[in-house]
């Protein structure tokens, strides 16, 4: 909204500083100051709220060492995250841009799935929360939403490559809508989803939305699923997600400027640098959300803020056509995800051939596991947070690494 009142003011008054509205940069910055200042300053005051409300966690006996501790300790704090993006995002972003309201809408969206989880834990006092098929179904008619966007709406474009430079100067435009996406690590490195299904011969083209929004539900409920297993000690899932979407938040800023991806050599995006607004204001909230939730934590984001990061990092990832990047960007997620799935299929496995289940490692998710050798929380956390920094900057070299 100040967005609008700033471009109003420029153009009718010529108001000293207001066209700083215009500048992507100035904008991801006052979104990064703002979102930080909500959820530091007013994030205390809804942790007393909730504390008063008695909204505290239910701890499981897990026999970790701290983990009596942390029984009482508000949960939804994921409130706090979605209060702070949403609040600067609407102030400063240009609303009429597809990919910032896809993106509020996942916000949201997997907010209000996560809510409803929290709700019936802690009021409910059931500790399974949401039944596991209505976590899905959710999951998967955001991705249903999300897909059939991305595909039928005319805003989401990519440019033709290579764009041709005239001679006067004037490049010509050659925006199509396309499922083109990027394959990581490699030179011509751009893949359509509908060679997926060529082999069906002469009109293939009007079914690729078959096979595109599938894909898009499958990472929505993947990513999200990811993010929800992650969070399990104090300050792992914000820490971890935080620098995940400042790596989005590159190739976003990057792929919406025709001049950086011309000489990056990569898909150029139109309209997508907005999201850098957002992405902004996103990782000013998970930051102020680690003011409180850092070692020892004072209030959990519960599934009301793990589900959304999930579903937020998914949709940013298909909307800069990274998707192919999320195993190794989100390799903690992915990392907690396999430690489960391998723990439960091993487990079944051998009690089926022995009689006895056995188990890979101590304790899953795999953060469970290194608590079971006696490492601290805070040494867990650090060192996932250095595999993160480790893979993101990774993942932004490979712009170049191909």
């Amino acid at each position: 909204m100040l967005y609008y009142l700033l471009k109003y003011l420029d153009g009718m008054f010529d108001f000293p500083g207001s066209a700083l509205y215009q500048f992507i940069t100035f904008r991801s910055g006052m979104a990064f100051i703002l979102s930080l200042l909500v959820s530091t300053l007013f994030g205390k005051k809804i942790i007393n709220y909730l504390r008063r409300q008695q909204i505290g966690e239910t701890v499981r006996e897990l026999g970790l060492e701290g983990q009596n501790e942390k029984a009482g300790t508000p949960t939804m704090g994921g409130i706090i995250i979605i209060m702070a993006t949403l609040i600067p995002v609407l102030l400063l972003a240009r609303l009429e841009n597809i990919y910032v309201l896809v993106l509020i809408l996942t916000t949201i969206w997997m907010g209000v799935i996560g809510f409803l989880d929290d709700y019936i834990k802690v009021f409910k006092k059931d500790k399974e929360g949401l039944k596991g098929k209505f976590k899905v179904v959710g999951q998967i008619g955001l991705g249903v939403i999300v897909g059939a966007i991305f595909y039928f709406h005319p805003n989401i474009t990519v440019r033709d490559t290579p764009s041709i430079l005239l001679e006067t100067g004037v490049t010509s435009k050659f925006d199509i809508k396309s499922t083109t996406t990027t394959i990581p690590f490699f030179k011509d490195n751009e893949f359509n989803y509908g060679q997926l299904i060529s082999w069906m011969g002469d009109g293939y083209e009007n079914y690729i939305w078959l096979i595109f929004i599938p894909i898009v539900i499958f990472i929505v409920t993947a990513v999200s699923n990811g993010a929800n297993l992650t969070d399990g000690i104090d300050g792992l899932a914000a820490g971890t997600s935080a620098i995940t979407v400042v790596a989005l938040g590159i190739f976003a800023f990057v792929s919406g400027n025709f001049v950086f991806a011309n000489y990056l050599n990569i898909m150029y995006i139109p309209n997508s640098g907005e999201m850098t607004v957002f992405i902004a204001a996103f990782v000013g909230a998970l930051v102020g959300f680690l003011w409180y939730n850092a070692f020892p934590a004072q209030v959990f984001m519960g599934d009301t803020g793990s589900l959304t990061i999930g579903g937020v990092i998914a949709v940013l990832a298909i909307a800069v056509r990274k998707e192919m990047l999320i195993p190794v960007l989100c390799g903690i997620f992915l990392a907690e995800n396999l430690s489960v799935v391998m723990q439960v299929a091993y487990f079944k496995y051998t009690k089926r051939k022995y009689g006895e289940g056995r188990r890979i490692l101590l304790m899953s998710p795999l953060h469970h596991h290194y608590q079971k050798k006696g490492y601290h929380e805070s040494k867990i956390v650090t060192r996932f947070w250095i595999v993160g920094i480790f893979l993101a900057i990774f993942c932004v070299v490979s712009l170049k690494l191909r």
